[in-house]
């Protein structure tokens, strides 16, 4: 019987802690509470101290009617106290000593009703506070995958998963055994224990092995009639038939459990796998010898973080890849939806139990187990640290120095992240795993390369020997959010409501227009935006090194420039492409970015009837638009007088529009100019529409104060807008009072 007087506080605990047990089993029926009694009284037996808990919750009291006990406390009643009796240390006292079999006894709950109010966070720390106070802590799971059941697993030491010589449990504990994989817990801290063995009807112990990837450390006889008459004189059978088979065995394997500490996985925190080292180098060097100085200087090396986890993840690594033979996988396979994710699946069951190998323990957090098994898992198949970067909506551009520097540009500002590639030829695998699909190569006969992913985000991928630091990768992430004028207005605030009526108004009036700017200033963003003031009845032809834009007008025609393969043949250069496009009836041909030859093709196309031209260009300034189209005009071989690049220039382009990325990381417009003729022979005449005028500097927030204000210059097409219909009001190019 159940002794319920309440003991006195207990003595300080022993210094080592207790291994925890956890029998389970998908199945009902199995012995899984039977086992778990006798197997707690037997260790009990041999001068064990023994805690027995019951966490089936869908078998309440079955486990109590077994010891003949009635507790008086559960876990349920425990959880509303818990912070009161972990500041006492007295855990102990809420536990029920069953005399007849010398353990202490824990049920989780008494009615059924009281099921929901248990959980795995609560759980994981009573059994955790149990641990010091006792050699063993049997606990009985119960046969269902709940939050309790997986903190339980948590903190154990060993698994056992019970299975009976039957197909139907063979099965069920192999979906288990699939289950527990799933959740990241390595087969080193699952064992199987083989219940009514030698049954004549059941499977043979060789069968159950073979079909199972556990151990079978231990197995018990069948024999039902001695079972059964101590279930029904409320009597566990190791102590009411001590000397019956299935006695024996248990008690046999208590003691194999007693004897043999390799059965159980120690436990460790990440933070357990880190080290500091500090080395001092006692060499002053000459200089300081010569100043007789040298014994009151030392050279000391900076503290040097040597990251344990690193070279874990080398070492895993390196073996994922010899087990699954990643080298000979081709990449159809990896890019087969089906096979990738069952190659997947198989790499993470591998990678749980290699973790547990390669650090002799456990790692008790779930949330680390699954944050490295998935880091490794990419690292093998995937991307590697890459992967959460490009899924990240809010990462605009993505850049790999080395493999030891991953910078990322979010919300405009560019910041260096925790991300670090295993070795560089891990950064070149993953380069490789880029542009393989796209009938790409990179190597050391072709050592840089430009390629588009699928989702349209460029990549730009560059290695030894022309990359001094290591293999180096560039990802321009392909915004795929369709954004609006309102957008920008807005949301963003990169231009206000008389900059977006105007240039609203150019667009649909045919003006031809420049969208100039800093790398990562908008410059394609703000032209694809443009674009939407297209009217819908026209054909629209767009031209482009890498495809960016997103047009939402249907005659929409998309020209895509081409590199040259592996011998060196078949370029197709924008220049090619707009020589073609010309022949293709546009209404308005829109360019990506114009950066070569095709500056000179394009000004002669706006000059004999190709208005409405759209394009972006790389400069610092709207003025600075002119030089850099001298440039590429003089560089494309083309010997003309600037005298006539200038008029060409100045009779093509009407709006040069000026982007630009501010110190806070927001995007603004900050010019909008009009090319209004030529002054003379040599020189253009500009003449500032809008402007942005920056007016100080947010000291708490570092956000950029300014304001968007006309110039008070009337654009000379004014007149014409009015003829077309377009009605803008004068009155939005009237200088404003800018509030300082």
């Amino acid at each position: 019987m159940a002794d319920n007087t309440p003991t006195p506080a207990p003595a300080a605990p022993a210094p080592n802690l207790g291994n925890i047990i956890t029998i389970f089993s998908t199945k009902g029926g199995v012995g899984k509470t039977l086992l778990a009694v006798n197997l707690a009284i037997a260790l009990a037996q041999e001068g064990k101290r023994v805690a027995l808990l019951d966490m089936d919750l869908q078998a309440v009291q079955d486990m109590a009617r077994m010891i003949d006990a009635t507790p008086q406390y559960s876990i349920f009643d425990i959880v509303s106290i818990l912070e009161k009796i972990e500041q006492a240390g007295n855990i102990k006292n809420y536990m029920t000593l069953v005399s007849s079999a010398g353990i202490d006894f824990l049920p989780a709950i008494t009615r059924p009703k009281q099921s929901p109010h248990i959980t795995g966070e609560r759980i994981g720390k009573i059994v955790s506070m149990l641990t010091p106070f006792y050699d063993f802590i049997i606990v009985d799971g119960g046969r269902a995958f709940t939050d309790s059941l997986i903190h339980i697993f948590n903190r154990s030491n060993l698994i056992l998963f019970i299975v009976t010589p039957d197909i139907l449990s063979v099965y069920e504990t192999r979906w288990g055994l699939d289950v527990l994989q799933s959740l990241h817990f390595p087969l080193k801290m699952i064992k199987l224990l083989l219940n009514r063995a030698e049954s004549k009807s059941g499977l043979s112990w060789q069968e159950v092995k073979l079909a199972l990837p556990c151990e079978i450390i231990a197995s018990v006889p069948s024999d039902g009639r001695v079972v059964g008459l101590a279930l029904n004189r409320g009597v566990p059978v190791v102590i009411d038939s001590p000397a019956s088979r299935v006695s024996v065995g248990i008690k046999k394997f208590a003691q194999e459990l007693i004897a043999n500490q390799s059965l159980y996985i120690a436990h460790k925190e990440v933070q357990d796998l880190r080290s500091i080292k500090k080395e001092e180098v006692p060499v002053a060097g000459t200089f300081w010898d010569m100043m007789g100085l040298s014994d009151k200087v030392k050279w000391v090396k900076p503290i040097e973080q040597e990251d344990e986890i690193l070279r874990l993840k080398r070492r895993i690594h390196a073996r994922l890849i010899e087990e699954l033979d990643l080298k000979r996988l081709d990449m159809e396979l990896i890019n087969n939806p089906k096979k990738a994710k069952e190659l997947r699946e198989k790499a993470e069951k591998i990678i749980t139990n290699l973790l547990a190998d390669e650090t002799g323990a456990f790692l008790s957090s779930l949330e680390v187990r699954e944050k490295l098994v998935k880091e490794l898992a990419d690292e093998a198949l995937g991307l590697g640290p890459l992967e959460e970067l490009l899924r990240d909506g809010d990462i605009s551009d993505i850049m790999v120095n080395n493999k030891d520097q991953v910078y990322i540009e979010k919300h405009g500002r560019v910041e260096l992240t925790s991300k670090k590639f295993i070795s560089d030829d891990q950064v070149k695998v993953v380069i490789e795993r880029i542009i393989a699909p796209l009938g790409r190569r990179i190597d050391e006969s072709v050592p840089m390369v430009d390629a588009r992913l699928p989702d349209g985000s460029r990549v730009n991928a560059i290695i030894p020997p022309l990359s001094l630091t290591g293999p180096t990768l560039t990802i321009r992430k392909f915004a795929r959010e369709h954004f609006t004028i309102e957008d920008l207005i807005a949301r963003f605030g990169s231009l206000d409501r008389d900059i977006a009526d105007f240039l609203a108004a150019c667009v649909l009036s045919r003006k031809n227009i420049i969208v100039s700017g800093g790398t990562g200033s908008g410059k394609t963003t703000f032209l694809n935006i443009l674009s939407d003031f297209i009217p819908s009845n026209e054909r629209i032809v767009t031209i482009e090194d890498a495809a960016e834009l997103k047009l939402n007008q249907e005659h929409w025609v998309r020209l895509e420039s081409r590199p040259p393969n592996i011998e060196g043949k078949g370029a197709i250069s924008i220049r090619d492409l707009f020589r073609n496009c010309l022949r293709m009836r546009p209404d308005r041909i829109v360019i990506g970015e114009c950066r070569g030859g095709e500056a000179l093709d394009m000004l002669q196309a706006m000059n004999t009837g190709h208005d409405g031209s759209l394009t972006t260009i790389h400069a610092n300034s709207t003025r600075d638009v002119l030089t850099r189209l001298d440039s590429m005009i003089l560089m494309s071989g083309v010997e003309l007088p600037i005298r006539a690049i200038r008029e060409m220039t100045a009779s093509a382009i009407d709006i040069v529009i000026q982007t630009a990325r501010l110190s806070d990381g927001t995007r603004k417009i900050t010019q909008v100019t009009e090319v209004a003729g030529m002054d003379d022979e040599l020189h253009i005449r500009f003449a500032d529409i809008f402007q942005f005028k920056q007016l100080s500097i947010d000291r708490d927030t570092g956000k950029v104060i300014g304001e968007f204000t006309a110039t008070g210059n009337l654009p000379s097409f004014y007149e014409e807008l009015i003829t077309r219909g377009i009605h803008l009001s004068s009155d939005i190019f009237q200088v404003k009072n800018i509030q300082k």
